[in-house]
């Protein structure tokens, strides 16, 4: 994946967060790519509910599938690990 596919991605991705969870507060330009998405340290407040809203928004979207949770913990940590995700197991 190009340089530009991957930032376009990412932007993808934070704009999708946003708009699923309804967040106001926070620009999507505004997520780092690398900041911690759930955590004490992370900007968006995120919590476990969150996360499954997450996750079905990227399968519905990109055609994924995450089904492990420890799986999820890991790809979930910021948009750059969710980018990395779905670059290598996208369907759509």
């Amino acid at each position: 994946m190009t340089t530009i596919a991957t930032a376009e991605l990412k932007n993808e991705i934070k704009l999708l967060i946003v708009e699923t969870l309804n967040i106001t507060d926070v620009a999507p330009g505004e997520v780092a790519d690398g900041a911690p998405l759930f955590g004490q340290n992370n900007a968006l407040g995120l919590d476990s509910i969150d996360a499954l809203e997450i996750v079905m928004a990227l399968q519905e979207k990109y055609g994924v599938r995450i089904d492990d949770k420890n799986q999820s913990r890991f790809i979930l940590q910021s948009i750059a690990t969710i980018a990395d995700f779905i670059a290598q197991n996208r369907t759509r």
